[in-house]
């Protein structure tokens, strides 16, 4: 399973400036990969991981602006296409049998 996070912070002032960092630095020190701007991406072992993961992003989250997480399956990540521009180093392609986690 894939954990997308899509946000949309406001950076107009410090403190909203601040809270961006600090949310993108949670985001990229839980293990999220950054797929586009604003769109980070983590890979999750389970229904239980993507319940430990959540409470963790909640308990992250800015106090203001747009944070959306969607859940896909392996499969379903797969089968996204690229329209535009190269794929990033983490996203070459990896059988799923080929995926190790622990």
């Amino acid at each position: 399973m894939r954990m997308m996070v899509f946000f949309d912070l406001p950076v107009i002032t410090r403190a909203e400036r601040r809270a961006y960092t600090l949310f993108r630095r949670f985001l990229l020190n839980d293990g999220y990969d950054m797929i586009q701007y604003s769109i980070y991406g983590r890979i999750l072992n389970g229904s239980d991981a993507e319940e430990k993961h959540m409470k963790r992003l909640l308990a992250n989250l800015p106090p203001e602006g747009s944070v959306r997480m969607l859940t896909v399956t392996e499969k379903q990540f797969a089968s996204m296409k690229m329209l535009v521009g190269l794929p990033l180093f983490q996203e070459k392609k990896v059988n799923a049998a080929q995926i190790a986690l622990f």
